[in-house]
């Protein structure tokens, strides 16, 4: 396993500085739920095709994942943030000719680029929060980092939505309107990138060598660890993902698209509440047993979600963002406990894990299409996922005997 070198106030300004980056991939995944609604009305799409958006964009963690392994191994962890810094910058310039062209192809190519950035970044803070610091608060500190994500998740789309969202004389005038946010979000990336060019992090100091062997996937908490990742992102965003249309529904609250999309930030905004509150919760309990309630909470939630309509329906819909905040966090901190020098490879694995975000959405977009089950019914798909994440905290994250020989031999 890897550790910090400096202790101290420097541990805390490397962590002030890594909370930057969780921040910036949460306002950019946020603004996809924005973009959604947006660009189903300007290309004249249906669920599925507008899907589209969230699968391009995941899709790069799993592509990704291991290239941007191999190329921070070679540069650093350091070089890597500010190269993720650079991609997403780029990505953010591409909306730039997509919106002068009204390009769709061109829209996905700068969100799976922002994606490709995004990767780089969490290669190396998600495992590098949960070594700065005591092993036992791990789980603690990357709540804490992801509370700074949610608060960006949060605001990022009462902005978006007041930047793009609205009524349009033009299809031309209607693409234009995204320029604005993301010219913003790439002049941030760039001066985060300055920022980390310059400033000096606590060393990184490798106990057991720079290269290590072994299929960790033999280990049952990694391997399942991993599958009930994939199945959390996938879930919370595909929730997301549809809130804005689900709000549009006559039977649900029938609002109109911006309307609809100021209560996007409550989703997220309870996940920002939950991972500050789990952040301290976390220092008295376990992550096991959180995320065993958790689960459960998001699975009834889902499925009154479903059972029901009006208000209720899209009140426990939205209030599932609460019990979504510490699903990341601790399931990544479950999956590596105990790994020892397996922890980074194990880490490189699990970063692929927001692949869900690309496959869930898009099912969940074919089955909203489906005419016999229709948006309403179609999140049984999330419902599903909250089940497996129940069940890996009861029994997926226990280890087994002779895993170890397994993983060397």
């Amino acid at each position: 396993m890897e550790r910090p070198e400096s202790k101290g106030n420097n541990l805390k300004i490397a962590f002030a500085l890594m909370t930057s980056l969780f921040f910036m991939w949460g306002a950019i995944v946020s603004l996809n739920d924005i973009l959604i609604p947006h660009f189903k009305v300007l290309f004249q799409m249906n669920y599925t095709e507008t899907m589209l958006i969230q699968f391009s964009f995941f899709g790069a963690y799993f592509l990704m994942s291991i290239p941007a392994s191999i190329v921070i191994g070679k540069i650093g962890y350091k070089n890597g943030i500010v190269a993720g810094l650079v991609i997403v910058g780029l990505g953010c310039l591409i909306f730039l000719p997509a919106s002068w062209l009204i390009s769709y192809p061109l829209f996905l190519f700068g969100l799976f680029t922002m994606a490709t950035g995004n990767v780089f970044l969490q290669v190396v803070a998600n495992p590098y929060v949960t070594i700065l610091g005591a092993p036992e608060t791990a789980s603690s500190r990357l709540n804490l980092a992801q509370g700074v994500n949610s608060l960006a998740t949060t605001l990022a789309p009462l902005i978006g939505a007041y930047l793009i969202l609205g009524d349009y004389n033009s299809s031309a005038e209607e693409a234009a309107a995204v320029q604005l946010p993301y010219i913003g979000l790439a002049l941030f990336a760039f001066l985060v990138a300055t920022v980390f060019a310059f400033v000096k992090l606590p060393t990184v100091i490798k106990e057991h060598g720079s290269k290590v062997k072994g299929n960790v996937l033999k280990f049952r908490q990694l391997r399942l660890g991993v599958i009930a990742l994939t199945l959390y992102v996938g879930a919370e965003v595909a929730i997301g993902s549809f809130i804005v249309n689900f709000l549009e529904e006559p039977y649900i609250a029938g609002f109109d698209q911006k309307t609809a999309a100021g209560y996007i930030p409550l989703y997220w905004g309870g996940l920002m509440i939950g991972r500050f509150a789990g952040s301290a919760i976390l220092q008295r309990v376990s992550a096991q047993k959180v995320l065993l309630i958790a689960s459960l909470a998001s699975f009834f939630l889902v499925g009154v979600t479903i059972v029901s309509t009006g208000f209720i329906s899209m009140w426990a819909m939205l209030g599932v963002g609460l019990f979504n905040s510490i699903m990341w966090s601790n399931i990544f901190a479950m999956s590596i406990d105990g790994l020892g020098k397996y922890t980074t490879k194990a880490s490189g694995i699990l970063v692929m894990a927001p692949v869900g975000g690309a496959i869930f959405p898009l099912l969940q977009g074919v089955l909203a299409d489906m005419p016999a089950v229709g948006i309403h019914l179609s999140y049984i798909l999330p419902l599903l996922c909250y089940l497996f994440i129940f069940y890996y905290a009861v029994n997926g994250y226990k280890s087994r005997p002779g895993e170890l020989e397994m993983v060397e031999g």
